[in-house]
This record gives structure tokens, sequence and C-alpha cells, in this order.
């Protein structure tokens, strides 16, 4: 028999310890582990390797405090209106104020990058951009309608806010719990710049977005104007109107109630100046002024002329044999009103001058001052004018009252207690958008 070739090489065999294949001596040792195979993968290059961006940090960092400012915020709303809804306790206002201002800036902030970069994950900034504007348009119908349920509602948005924040602090991080940073970087898209971005969040919000917030505020404005002058006075989209009414006693006696504005189009004016009977007693509105309190003559020119109009004061010019001021003097307003008068004056007259805005910064109102101020401006005059109503219906059938819009309500309020019923309306155009004639 021929010995099996060994295939070994002289190298191999020269080799200390060395065993021919298949030897007992080639085998390992039970029990013991083979060697460990090298990885033949190459090593990543330079270029695989790369080094955390500065600009992705720097945005998720950012990202992080915008999303902590509005968990913040949120949290302190929250309790600041649970304060005010059940014990009407105010002691966060300042804190809430400070707070709630830093998370609109950074909200104005983020939303301006996510128009530059899609890296911003927009499902989830979108709704903490967009909640406090949006929150605030939604408490403008709550305002108008249902002013006493205006701590409710705002409750319930900040329990709103606080469950979005937490939703959106769960989506990121899986847990409840506050880890730093609240948004890491690789929640970052890759992507750093697109003009498919760019292009469509301009487009949506020239197109969309804008208009819509305009739209809505419009018709809240017209909705808060008829309803707080119970329709003597109307927002529409070709202008602003006024609504004359006219209303009859038993005994032939009338009175005709016209909404006025301290400016308006000449055509409106003068038309009303002409259509006046003239054997009508006309009730003027105006306050005297008799001991000299108001240090700034009250006065709507400036407004008047910024905008293109005429003031009531020099267009509105009745027959002065009808005519007969109905008016209280300004010795019968509460000191704060009058010092507050002053101020406002102040401003119309000379304009806002870095002086009169320090002025209005200082200024400090005194205690319970919105009921003093709308007792003193409303109330206490259209009580005054009831009394001359009465005084005057002995000298004259037919009484005219051409008031500010504002008293129109208490005073038609009034007269109907004394028996006056409504038998007619006419409309007139205050303030017209286009180039339509007041009717």
């Amino acid at each position: 028999m021929q010995p099996e070739p060994n295939n070994l090489t002289s190298a191999e065999q020269s080799l200390p310890g060395s065993a021919a294949p298949g030897s007992p001596a080639s085998q390992p040792p039970e029990g013991a582990l083979p060697p460990p195979v090298p990885d033949s993968a190459p090593p990543p290059t330079s270029a695989q390797v790369r080094k955390p961006s500065l600009t992705r940090q720097l945005l998720a960092l950012l990202l992080s405090l915008g999303l902590g400012l509005f968990l913040a915020d949120a949290f302190v709303s929250l309790l600041d209106d649970s304060l005010i809804l059940f014990f009407n306790a105010h002691g966060l206002a300042a804190f809430r104020g400070t707070l709630f201002l830093l998370a609109i800036l950074s909200s104005l902030l983020i939303y301006a990058l996510m128009e530059l970069t899609p890296m911003i994950p927009k499902r989830v900034f979108l709704p903490v951009t967009l909640f406090n504007p949006l929150a605030g348009l939604l408490l403008l119908p709550v305002m108008i309608y249902w002013h006493s349920r205006l701590e409710q509602a705002a409750w319930l948005l900040s329990l709103c806010q606080v469950t979005l924040g937490l939703v959106i602090l769960w989506r990121l991080q899986g847990t409840l719990r506050l880890h730093w940073p609240l948004f890491r970087e690789d929640h970052l898209a890759p992507r750093a710049f697109s003009w498919l971005n760019l292009s469509g969040f301009l487009l949506m919000n020239l197109f969309v977005l804008v208009p819509a917030v305009v739209a809505y505020c419009f018709l809240c404005a017209s909705l808060a104007v008829g309803h707080f002058s119970e329709g003597f006075v109307a927002l529409r989209a070709s202008g602003l109107t006024v609504e004359a009414r006219k209303y009859v006693r038993n005994d032939g006696k009338t009175i005709q109630l016209v909404p006025m504005a301290h400016i308006g189009q000449r055509d409106f004016y003068r038309e009303l100046s002409q259509s006046f009977p003239s054997n009508s007693i006309i009730l003027m509105e105006g306050v005297s002024d008799t001991k000299n309190l108001l240090t700034n003559k009250i006065t709507y020119r400036r407004m008047a002329n910024s905008l293109g109009l005429a003031e009531q004061q020099r267009e509105f010019r009745p027959p002065p044999n009808e005519a007969v001021p109905a008016d209280i003097d300004v010795d019968q307003f509460e000191p704060g009103t009058i010092d507050f008068l002053n101020l406002v004056m102040l401003i119309h007259s000379k304009g806002l001058t870095p002086e009169n805005l320090i002025k209005l910064m200082q200024y400090s109102p005194p205690p319970n001052f919105e009921q003093q101020l709308w007792e003193d401006l409303l109330k206490k005059r259209n009580r005054n004018l009831l009394n001359q109503i009465d005084d005057h219906l002995d000298e004259s059938a037919n009484l005219i009252v051409p008031w500010g819009a504002a008293h129109m309500p208490g005073i038609a309020d009034g007269i109907q207690k004394a028996g006056f019923r409504l038998v007619e309306q006419k409309q007139y155009q205050v303030i017209g958008f286009g180039a339509r004639r007041a009717r």
C-alpha cells in the first residue's frame, strides 16, 4: 500500500507544535470555545464618521426651549385660572403674563424657522406655535355673548393646553417625566432646506391663514357691534351703518333716537341735519365744562383727518333754534374719570408722543375704576337725558335725540318703560368702505 500524500508544506511541517489535520493534536480540547472569527468589514472612513452639526444642535436646543416654555405656560395658566375660578385669587397675573410673553416670542421664532427649514417636525410644533393665537380667537365669541362665563372658558382652554403639551411630550420621549433636552437632535428631519416647504408655507399663510383670521376677526367685530348696541349700529362689508328709530306713545308724542358717531362721512351729518322736522326739539349731546376741569378740549379732529373723515362737532349742524343742551357738566364726574379724560384727550389732541406715552404708562387707575367710568360716562348721563326728555315732552310733541350709539340701548329701554313703542326704523351709512353713498 502507498502512503497517503502529505498536503502540508514544508514550512507548515517545520512549525513547532503544528499537527497534521485530523490528528488528535489538531482537535480543540473538549469544551473550549472556537477562536473568534476576525471581522472582514472594512473600517469606517472619515466621510462616514460625521461630527454632530452645530446648526442641528442649536436648533434642537431652541425647540426644547420653546416646548419647555409652552409646557410652563400651560401649567401656570391652569393654576392661575383655577385660583381665579375657584378662589377669586389673582396672585399669579404678573408671572403668568411674563411667561406668556416669552412663550409667544419663542413660538413666533419657531414658526418662522418652520418656514425656512423642513427639519422641524410640523406635526409637533404647529400645534405648539398656533395654540395660543387660536385660543385667543376662540375666546372672542365668549367675550361677546357669554362674558360671565369667560373664566370657565379660560380654564377649559388652559386644561386643553396642558393636555396637548403632555401628549406631545409622551410622543417625543415615551414618558411624562421631564428629561432634558425635551427635543433631541435625532427627531430632526435630515433635509435642511426645501423650496417646496418654503413656497408651500408662504402660500398657506398668504392665501389661507391670514385671510381666514381677518375674516373671522371681522365677523366677531360685526357680531360685537350689533350685540352691544342692540342693533342700533351694524358693521358690514360695505361700511358702518346706524339705525335711527322712531317711538310713539298713545297720546301722540314721538321720540326719534338717532345713533351718532364722533367721526364719519360729511354726507351722513349733512343728511341728518336736513332731515329733522322744524316742529321738533333736538336734545343735544355734549358735556359742558363750566369750571375748566379739562386741561385739553374734547376733540377728534386728529383721528378724523388721519382717516379722511369729518368730525361731528364741525359738520353736524341742526337748526339752532331747535337744539337744546341736554348733557351734564364735567364737575359731576368723579376725579378719577376727569384724570382719565385729560389723559385720553391729551393723546387725541397731541398724538402719541414719547412724553405722552410715558404719562400713559405711568397712569395708575383708582380702585373700581372701570365701574366708575361706566357710571359717569354712560349711566349718569343717560339718567339725566331721560329726565330732560320728560321735561321737554310738555313743550313739544316731537323730540329728537342724536346721541352717541353707546347710549342708545339704555335710552331706548327707558322710554319704552315710559310707554313708547317702536314704529319706524331708518338706516344711515356713517362710514363707507367703498364708493357707496350714505342712504
